[in-house]
Order: C-alpha cells, then structure tokens, then sequence
C-alpha cells in the first residue's frame, strides 16, 4: 500500500515492513530541504505505526542518495544553522526510531547519503553500489552524524582513511570492511531484499527494539551501566507474548511464530 502526501519521497506499507523509496531520480536521489522533513515524517509514521515492525530505505533508480543538493550552496551559506536546521533533526529522528532500519543500498550512497546508510542498523548493497564521502572533496568535514557511526562500525584508523582519502567502496570491498551486511547481484537483488526485510520484520519487535536501543547506549555507558539496564530491558522483554511464544516454540521443537507483541 502506498501513502500519500509526499512529494520526494514514496512511502509503502506491506506486510510489516515500511518501505521509503527516496524518489528524485532525476537528481540522483540528491536531498532537498522538503526531503529532509518528509524522511522525518516518514519515520514517525513508522514508529508509530504498530502493524510496522521493519524500516527500508532505498532510492529510486540508479542511485540510493547522491547526498546534498549542491544547487544552493554558496560561499554565504552558514554550514552550522544549515546542518541545525536541516540534517540534525532527520539524524536524530532516525536514531530514536525503534525499529529496526535496513539501508537497500542500490546505487551509489555519497556524502550525507552515505551519512544516511550509515545511520542504519544493516546495510544491503549492490554488488556495484558505491559509497563515496565526498565531504573533502569539497573542503568540509563528514557531516549528518557521518564521524559518530562511521568509526562505531570500521573502527578510527578506517573510518579516517575513508573520510579523508574520499575513495569510492564498492559492493565487496563495503562487506570486507563491514560497512555491508550483505552485497546482492542485480539479478537476485528484489528477492534477497524482500527476504532480508520479510525475515527481521518476523523477529520479536520488542526484544529487537530494546537490543537496538541498548546496543548503542552499551558504547557510552560503564560496564556497571549496561548491567543495570540489561536487567531492566530484559524485564521488558521477558513480559512480552513473544516471550512466552518463544518458550512455547523452544519446549515443543517448533519454529517460533513472534507476533510482534
């Protein structure tokens, strides 16, 4: 099912999983000010949306995100209030998403699209899909969160080589450095997609939540600190149906059918 009231962007429901196809093309899937605020929109929607249990992102033709569109930048823009303004509030609203977010990275992911694919929790690539940071290129720093996830993923001596070297990764050498969860051929790319977002979609959604939101508060917390709130999310976790789904399934060697409650 597809929602109306976007213009950059295309949003469908299907099946548990909500699908935001960036949708400018023409432009390489280059963002706009009105794309920012419906990517926002868009992951409200699924956040709050109980039938959601997966987010997929991806691009409409051959890129995935060619990252800012550069037709209004100048030497008088004020980088700072235009990332206030503009990238800050999308980071964020993606980050405090509990679903789970896969990027379907099919074309190439540069500058703040790359920032975007970063942001998500899995990355499935095109075995010729490229990721460029480009920010150098250009005299600016990685932006839109680009050096909180990136370094979080391949580590610091990587995550400056690709940031200031600006050299393109492509498919394979994306999965050997771990930025991609998976690379896909053209051919077979509809299939395994739709498997891979099918399959996280049938994970009990809260316990994926709760790991989701814990995994990353674990990278800034003490030791003590994750200890007290695995307890407190296993709590969480341990009064959902799912659970008792999941004992049920365990006792009587069966698949467990999570029902996302």
């Amino acid at each position: 099912m597809k929602m109306e009231g976007f213009h950059t962007i295309q949003y469908k429901k299907s099946k548990g999983v909500a699908l935001i196809v960036i949708s400018r093309p023409g432009a390489f899937n280059a963002f706009t000010e009105q794309m920012n605020k419906e990517l926002i929109r868009a992951m409200k929607m699924a956040s709050k949306d109980e039938e959601i249990r997966v987010i997929g992102i991806t691009g409409e033709g051959k890129a995935f995100c060619a990252g800012e569109d550069l037709g209004g930048i100048d030497e008088n823009t004020n980088h700072e209030s235009f990332l206030r303004k503009r990238y800050h509030p999308m980071m964020k609203a993606i980050k405090v998403t509990p679903k789970p977010i896969v990027a379907l990275v099919n074309g190439t992911a540069a500058g703040a699209g790359m920032s975007l694919a970063l942001a998500a929790d899995f990355r499935l690539v095109k075995e010729n899909a490229k990721f460029v940071s480009a920010f150098i290129n250009i005299g600016l720093i990685p932006d839109s969160a680009f050096i909180y996830y990136l370094p979080r993923i391949v580590g610091y001596a990587k995550a400056m080589e690709i940031s200031l070297l600006s050299e393109p990764i492509t498919g394979q050498k994306a999965f050997d450095l771990g930025l991609a969860t998976e690379v896909y051929q053209d051919h077979e790319w509809d299939e395994k997609t739709e498997a891979f977002l099918t399959r996280i979609a049938a994970l009990p959604t809260k316990a994926v939540s709760l790991v989701k939101r814990y995994m990353v508060d674990g990278m800034n917390n003490s030791f003590e600190e994750v200890l007290n709130k695995e307890a407190q999310a296993q709590r969480i976790a341990g009064a959902t149906k799912d659970h008792i789904e999941g004992l049920s399934a365990f006792k009587n060697k069966r698949k467990p059918a999570f029902s996302g409650k």
